[in-house]
């Protein structure tokens, strides 16, 4: 992760695109959010859209927006996220999912900065830096036909990649600090719960499917339904115990806590 840090350092003073890739949950708005923090940008729209979300037949209108009379139910003019970002940071999420038919159109403002709205005449500049992230294989899906070569290497000029929490364990306890504390300041909690040795334990061994958004609401849960400051093995959720491998008491016992 410490790569990860050291590359959102050496992309503040630049405009490239960027391509973030790594499993759902492991952060990839936030590394987004970090780079256009620390860019020239940072006064200007942050601007985040998941294509996954959106039925592919209302993503172009969401994305360039439309003029009135544009198609059915079009009553009145409505920009985009692209206009919407001008000047700043436009953050496409999941953007394997996005059709065949609308990655070519989005090639063509990466390549030449400019769009029209649904139905429109005029011109629009783009003046947004673009990253992209995806869960999914690009290189893969390019190989099956599903993603665009052309827009796959416009995209990618910098890669990075977000390491799976299982992958970096050791950034379990520091996490969970985090995440305790900031639960019991949105809960109120007069003080932070504490994990024991062994509770601590089971969770760097456990697979955390969800990545640091999973680590984060078992925290928040742990605050709320824990009786005690104390965490033992038996307080955390099924789902973390029955996650971890099998291994001798003794070897999940340490003597780090927080």
């Amino acid at each position: 992760i410490l790569q990860v840090l050291r590359t959102i350092g050496r992309l503040s003073a630049t405009q490239i695109n960027i391509l973030l890739t790594g499993e759902t949950g492991t952060g990839k708005e936030l590394v987004a959010r970090a780079i256009h923090a620390t860019s020239a940008r940072s006064q200007q729209p942050f601007v985040a859209i998941s294509t996954a979300a959106i039925p592919a037949q209302m993503l172009e209108s969401e994305l360039f927006g439309h003029e009135k009379g544009a198609f059915a139910g079009a009553t009145s003019m409505r920009i985009g996220r692209f206009e919407e970002a001008a000047g700043g940071t436009l953050f496409l999420d999941e953007i394997g999912d996005m059709p065949l038919d609308l990655q070519a159109r989005l090639l063509r403002v990466l390549s030449e900065g400019v769009f029209y709205r649904m139905g429109g005449n005029d011109l629009i500049q783009a003046d947004v830096r673009v990253i992209a992230a995806s869960h999914q294989d690009l290189a893969l899906r390019v190989e099956q036909g599903l993603f665009r070569a052309d827009l796959y290497h416009r995209l990618n000029v910098v890669g990075i990649h977000l390491p799976a929490l299982r992958e970096r364990a050791e950034d379990v306890p520091l996490l969970m600090q985090q995440f305790l504390n900031q639960a019991a300041k949105d809960f109120g909690s007069h003080a932070t719960k504490i994990l024991s040795p062994a509770a601590l334990a089971l969770c760097q061994k456990a697979a955390w499917p969800g990545n640091v958004r999973q680590l984060d609401n078992v925290c928040r849960w742990l605050t709320v339904m824990t009786p005690t400051q104390w965490i033992n093995e038996n307080d955390l959720p099924p789902e973390v115990r029955e996650a971890v491998s099998v291994a001798p008491h003794s070897e999940l016992m340490g003597d780090a806590q927080f």
